[in-house]
């Protein structure tokens, strides 16, 4: 029987990727069940047993289930890789604040402007495009002379902030005025165990 960690996920669902992702870099022994959205398949009885806001990604590990993508993170990286996550009281902190603006607003921004291309989703255009501006922004001055989010090493910081944010063009966002952000998402393109996440043709995301 594998001891392989389960996550359901979404293969274009920017909170699942990020899920996935860490999996991989931390070289974690994982296997992705991919639940059918579209056919309803996370509002089945099976589902909601497990996670009963009825979203992905979930983790099972073992007896153990987590919801909610940065509560993941931090699952992960406190069991399997905690090199991912510094016990330094003002480094945990700072990860901390990254973790809840990806939350809040990378998703109301980057993300939630996706959603309108993408899946089209009935929000604001103009509110999403200017909360990606203002968080877009706070990244690039934050990473000025820095390599990391967080510390001088990877972090789950730069694990969250990574899906939305480097699939942003999809929603019509461009990066060009962010070349900070833009090294950063290179950097972790380049990590040992990075997987992509599927590209939309959406937004300025056209080929």
């Amino acid at each position: 029987m594998s001891n392989a960690i389960r996550i359901h996920s979404f293969p274009l669902s920017g909170h699942a990727h990020r899920a996935v992702l860490f999996a991989n870099l931390a070289g974690i022994n994982h296997d992705v069940i991919d639940v059918d959205l579209a056919g309803g398949e996370h509002k089945t009885e099976a589902f909601l047993a497990l996670n009963p806001a009825g979203q992905v990604p979930v983790l099972e590990d073992g007896d153990v289930v987590v919801s909610d993508s940065n509560a993941i993170l931090v699952y992960l990286a406190r069991k399997y890789a905690p090199s991912y996550l510094p016990t330094d009281p003002v480094l945990e902190a700072e990860v901390q604040k990254f973790l809840t603006l990806a939350a809040g607003e990378i998703a109301f921004g980057p993300a939630a402007a996706r959603l309108i291309t993408v899946f089209n989703a009935p929000l604001d255009v103009d509110f999403t495009h200017a909360t990606a501006a203002k968080v877009l922004g706070k990244l690039d001055a934050h990473l000025e002379g820095r390599d990391w989010l967080v510390g001088d090493a990877p972090s789950i910081a730069d694990v969250a902030i990574y899906s939305y944010t480097a699939h942003a063009p999809e929603g019509g966002v461009s990066l060009e005025p962010y070349a900070n952000v833009r090294r950063l998402l290179t950097n972790i393109e380049a990590l040992d165990g990075f997987v992509p996440m599927p590209s939309t043709a959406a937004g300025l995301h056209t080929a």
